[in-house]
């Protein structure tokens, strides 16, 4: 049985915010960030 994904690419407050709106609605799913900085956004 395959596991459902979300790949965000971006770790802006768009990205990181719809990433934890998932995991609060669909705990099961594999949640992967791409972000080029050192750094994401925790202000979602």
């Amino acid at each position: 049985m395959s596991k459902e994904r979300l790949i965000v690419i971006g770790g802006n407050a768009a990205g990181m915010s719809a990433a934890s709106q998932v995991r609060r609605q669909r705990p099961e799913y594999e949640i992967i960030a791409f972000e080029q900085s050192p750094h994401t956004s925790y202000s979602a």
